[in-house]
């Protein structure tokens, strides 16, 4: 599996860096307050747990699984809900946590799906923003780290469904995903 990445983008250390930086700005804005943390399934489990642990104002946990890709490595644009909320989030303030904002179709999409929901707040966490590849006009609240378009795996990030449990996050070789 190794073989199959060309570099280490950030490795375990520099990951858990960014979690404790997200953690902090979060712990700083929810003073007293309870937030619902909605993990997008299945990409953003390893970041979510990591970075739950680090929250300490009061918190619901919760999950959603979507899908805009299927095996390939570009979106298809149609969003597709496989698993919804658990929770109520009316009148509640919702942090959606996602692994990497890419194009924004998805995240735009459930954004507003979740609004109809009448929630206090809803802000957006992901761990990776690429922002030349923004298709739709939204930007998250809390970010990790900004990157260049390059395709990432591992730390839940995948390509066809491998590469999740690699505890860094390196970049595919181009030849494994063209």
């Amino acid at each position: 599996m190794d073989q199959d990445i060309e570099r280490v983008l950030y490795s375990e250390q520099e990951l858990a860096s960014l979690c404790d930086s997200i953690a902090q700005s979060i712990n700083n804005d929810y003073i007293g307050r309870d937030v619902v943390l909605v993990c997008m399934l299945k990409g953003s489990i390893m970041f979510y747990a990591d970075l739950v642990r680090r929250i300490n104002v009061r918190c619901i946990l919760d999950f959603m699984a979507v899908s805009s890709y299927g095996s390939a490595a570009v979106s298809s644009g149609k969003i597709n809900i496989k698993k919804d909320l658990s929770e109520s989030i009316k009148g509640r303030d919702v942090i959606i946590v996602e692994d990497i904002l890419d194009t924004g179709n998805t995240l735009y999409y459930i954004k507003d799906y979740l609004e109809k929901r009448d929630p206090a707040s809803i802000r957006i966490c992901t761990l990776f923003d690429k922002p030349s590849r923004r298709k739709k006009p939204i930007t998250p609240d809390y970010t990790g780290e900004v990157i260049d378009d390059l395709f990432i795996v591992g730390y839940g990030l995948d390509y066809d469904e491998r590469y999740r449990n690699l505890p860094y996050v390196g970049v595919l070789r181009p030849e494994i995903y063209r």
